[in-house]
């Protein structure tokens, strides 16, 4: 499972050659990919065969769902304004067998992606051999076909302005800025196109916090950053709303759970309006998770048992500090751990104020990203007798 260095990209002043360019490192993944399955045979997910798959996962999932959406939302559209006769006539006939190529490659890629990363993973010993072969002729046709037709009517309509907007387009999908920093329109263009999954109600569980204990725990094998931090949105008495990110430690079916000094910001807010909304967001996995309803505070004994789960140096600071209060100085705050330490020692009991929050749901929604911001959204929302319903969303 050898692997060539890269090739010299072009500059996105040849768009075309980029896009050229970007055919030419898919037929390299997808050689590795036709040649994994002999050698898993032959060797098992040894590190050369848990490389390529990494090699592979990497480019499928980061790389060509950008190439897709430079295609699909500005290539094409492009050229459908300039194109007249003959040439729109080509385009009419192409175009929705491209697209449709497009739909069908990221349906594989799917199954493909779930496999090569349990080899990645060291997890898994095989590669559906025949799925890596469709996958792969499919996609080297449909380059062939772009390359015969679309790329040089691109180079023979277009003019200079035109790829120089379309070579910055392409830039700005990948968050490249030319030159100096970025201004409102280059921070409006900014976008990442998403791919690696499908969300649809049938494949939903029929209880919320299965679903959200299968995301959870596939965030945590994908080693996202963090999948326990989630923001907590409340609001005061006034209306007025606020938000932060802190790290959930437990849930199940009574609910989402966090501790927190109850005399901060979001401890006062929440006594004035017992409502807050939590927001978790996996990018590496394009989901996010959005949870709605009334929060209480947890009894003295789940506080006490946390509390006393916690590093020293974490129940001190929580003795130490006014969370949410003013202090003159960074020194001053110090201080004011020393003293607590030298207070309680090795044993600082929990403070009064300092405790567990438990927000109930009563509308939990998943959301998977997909491609063209056209995202699947599946909704659950509580029923007065307790059981729960779903519902899809428009994106």
């Amino acid at each position: 499972m050898n692997h060539a260095l890269p090739d010299t990209a072009p500059g996105f002043d040849q768009p075309i050659a980029v896009l050229k360019h970007c055919h030419d490192r898919i037929r390299k993944q997808l050689d590795t990919l036709s040649r994994l399955p002999d050698h898993l045979a032959a060797h098992g997910p040894d590190q050369p065969a848990r490389q390529a798959a990494q090699a592979v996962v990497k480019y499928f999932d980061q790389a060509a769902p950008l190439h897709h959406a430079d295609e699909e939302d500005n290539l094409v559209p492009m050229l459908h304004t300039v194109a007249t006769g003959d040439d729109a006539a080509t385009l009419a006939a192409l175009v929705p067998g491209i697209l449709q190529d497009h739909d069908a490659m990221d349906a594989m890629w799917q199954s493909l992606h779930e496999q090569l990363a349990a080899i990645a993973a060291g997890n898994a010993a095989t590669l559906d051999a025949d799925l890596a072969a469709t996958f792969a002729a499919r996609y080297s046709e449909h380059m062939v076909l772009e390359e015969t037709h679309i790329a040089p009517m691109a180079k023979r309509l277009f003019s200079p302005a035109q790829m120089a907007q379309l070579g910055a387009a392409m830039q700005q999908r990948r968050g490249i800025v030319a030159d100096g920093p970025a201004t409102g329109d280059a921070v409006a263009a900014l976008r990442k196109d998403y791919g690696r999954a499908t969300l649809d109600a049938a494949d939903v569980a029929a209880d919320p916090f299965v679903q959200f204990n299968t995301w959870f725990e596939q965030a945590l094998a994908a080693k996202v950053n963090e999948p326990n931090a989630m923001s907590v949105a409340t609001v005061d008495a006034g209306g007025k709303p606020s938000s932060r990110i802190v790290l959930i430690k437990q849930y199940d079916q009574r609910g989402f759970t966090w501790y927190t000094n109850h005399d901060s910001q979001k401890g006062r807010q929440l006594a004035a309006n017992p409502h807050a909304a939590l927001l978790f967001f996996w990018p590496e996995l394009e989901r996010q998770v959005r949870i709605e309803g009334a929060v209480e505070p947890t009894s003295a004994q789940e506080s006490d048992t946390y509390f006393n789960s916690r590093p020293l140096k974490s129940r001190l600071a929580a003795i130490a500090s006014i969370q949410s209060a003013p202090i003159a100085s960074r020194a001053a705050l110090e201080q004011n751990f020393a003293a607590a330490e030298a207070q309680y020692g090795e044993a600082p009991p929990r403070p009064d104020h300092w405790g567990g929050f438990r927000l109930v749901p009563e509308r939990i929604e998943f959301w998977q990203g997909r491609r063209s911001r056209f995202h699947d959204r599946i909704v659950y929302t509580r029923q007065p007798d307790g059981s729960w319903t779903t519902q899809r969303l428009q994106p």
